[in-house]
């Protein structure tokens, strides 16, 4: 089944400290701006996957995505590992049957993004991502699995996943969520989003502080176009910003909201709306 895919990694951090003020709106004023995008040239997706949290990856660069196959079937590894070999920019650097495995391998690989499930042995896939979030480990982790329970989506974004894809999607469209992921991007399907919103949010009113206090008026506004799935190219035609600039903010946002990716400063601008 070929689904289209919305889109993090945490977006690629610019350099907040160097804008004393607030954008003025215009973007030839931002023309010093550092763009901070250490992923811009690992690949361009083929076109199979949308992206509604973040910009399409940028062109081919020479770069190779070093990817991490987490999963206890080996035939499923097997087959990911030929979907993977069909990229001329992608290469399948290491294989892990368990959590605890995952983790080792992660952690002496260092790749650029993990393909983990979620049920394995001695450790599960939930459990890993935490252990590698925790310890300060970078890849980009797409949770690929059989199940689609909202339990398994809530925890793995909230552990710091990247993505959560399901294990009918087209090859092709597993190329593609490998290439967005690199570049920074959250991979989910769009089918998933309502479901997340109901459930991380939830409904009704709920008394308690502005998740979004201490935040501009700028930054503000550039988390609420983040929670309407905006690219960045789209943020910053809206808001007459560049797009180094967005990206600054979003990496601000990331850091003074402590969120790990851009579907978690959704979820937290859904909460504000709330109060």
């Amino acid at each position: 089944m070929a689904e289209d895919l919305t889109s993090e990694r945490s977006e690629p951090t610019g350099d907040p400290a160097s804008e004393r003020s607030e954008p003025t709106g215009d973007p030839a004023s931002e023309r010093g701006e550092p763009t901070g995008d250490p992923a811009s040239g690992r690949g361009e997706p083929a076109g199979g996957v949308t992206s509604g949290l973040g910009e399409p990856a940028a062109a081919a660069g020479g770069a190779v995505i070093r990817v991490l196959i987490a999963d206890d079937d080996p035939l499923v590894r097997v087959g990911l590992s030929l979907v993977l070999g069909a990229g001329a920019d992608i290469r399948v650097v290491g294989e892990a049957a368990d959590g605890v495995e995952a983790v080792e391998a992660a952690r002496r690989l260092a790749p650029d993004v993990v393909l983990m499930d979620v049920r394995m042995p001695r450790m599960d896939g939930l459990a890993a991502t935490e252990v590698l979030r925790r310890g300060g480990e970078k890849p980009a982790i797409v949770v690929l699995t059989t199940f689609d329970t909202d339990d398994y989506l809530l925890g793995a974004l909230r552990l710091g996943a990247n993505g959560f894809l399901l294990k009918d999607i087209a090859p092709t469209e597993i190329l593609d969520a490998v290439r967005r992921a690199a570049a920074g991007e959250p991979i989910l399907a769009p089918s998933v989003v309502p479901r997340l919103i109901e459930h991380a949010v939830g409904r009704g009113s709920v008394a308690g502080p502005d998740p979004l206090d201490g935040l501009t008026e700028r930054e503000r506004h550039v988390a609420e176009a983040v929670a309407t799935g905006a690219s960045n190219a789209e943020i910053g035609r809206d808001l007459h910003m560049s797009v180094p600039t967005v990206k600054s903010y979003v990496s601000r946002l990331m850091e003074k909201l402590k969120c790990a990716n851009r579907v978690q400063i959704a979820i937290l601008v859904h909460e504000s709306r709330r109060n």
